[in-house]
């Protein structure tokens, strides 16, 4: 197991979508590893697995003090709505308020290739929108408002160059 250095944008893994895993290989189940042991960090509420340089659709959570994962997850539901403070470990430094669903269901399966049914709301719907979304190839910074993101970007640029 080995805590992971986390991709930040613009890292092109970052905004390629993630292939799905077909096998339950060892290469996986020590990706699942590293997923859970870099995620496992006060502050850190998911970390899906692009964001350490594995374009594989698998991510690990960290929510109120629950450790896990899922592979293959597909969203199946969204409802409601919150705006709220989102960050994110591949755009350090930036807190943004972000719509949401408020809540929100995956599927997927684990290690053994048993399904895996996520969900909540609050910060566990916001966290699972925003790894699907890193899987999809998106980061969060896609779904503000047009100004905020330019804004985000220019931050981004300055402080790279530094």
């Amino acid at each position: 197991m080995a805590i992971r250095e986390i991709r930040v944008v613009p890292d092109p893994v970052l905004r390629t979508p993630c292939d799905e895993i077909k096998s339950i290989t060892p290469a996986v189940r020590r990706l699942v590893e590293d997923l859970l042991e870099t995620v496992d960090d006060p502050g850190r509420a998911g970390l899906s697995a692009n964001q350490i340089g594995v374009s594989l659709r698998a991510f690990s959570y960290n929510i109120e003090g629950k450790i896990g994962y899922i592979l293959n997850p597909v969203m199946e539901e969204k409802s409601g709505e919150q705006y709220g403070d989102e960050g994110c470990l591949s755009v350090p430094g930036l807190w943004y308020k972000t719509r949401r669903a408020d809540y929100a269901r995956v599927r997927g399966i684990d290690l053994d290739g048993n399904e895996v049914v996520l969900e909540g709301s609050g910060l566990m719907g916001r966290m699972l929108q925003h790894e699907c979304d890193h899987l999809d190839g998106h980061v969060y910074l896609d779904r503000l408002e047009k100004e905020e993101r330019r804004e985000a970007l220019r931050y981004m640029r300055a402080h790279a160059a530094k």
